[in-house]
């Protein structure tokens, strides 16, 4: 029985399309992961979310590309604000 190691969800740059599936990061498998990963801690992911657009930016703005202005709702619009009650 052979096993095919797990590609990970990721973001190449600098077109920050996802490594493994090409669509746009974070991809849906990669929003649900990183919803797991943070799900104790949702302010957290909103910075890490907010880190990782403001990096796409300067990777757009450093290679000519226009800055996109969906880039918010594609990085941080989607990921939750607060805690859920328990």
């Amino acid at each position: 029985m052979t096993t095919t190691p797990e590609v990970e969800h990721l973001h190449g740059r600098p077109d920050w399309g996802c490594r493994a599936c090409g669509l746009p990061w974070p991809c849906v498998t990669a929003r649900v992961r990183l919803l797991h990963e943070y799900r104790a801690f949702p302010s957290l992911l909103r910075i890490y979310l907010s880190a990782q657009m403001y990096e796409a930016i300067e990777d757009m703005l450093v290679t000519g590309k226009a800055s996109p202005s969906h880039l918010y709702e594609r990085f941080i619009g989607w990921a939750p604000s607060q805690s859920r009650p328990r």
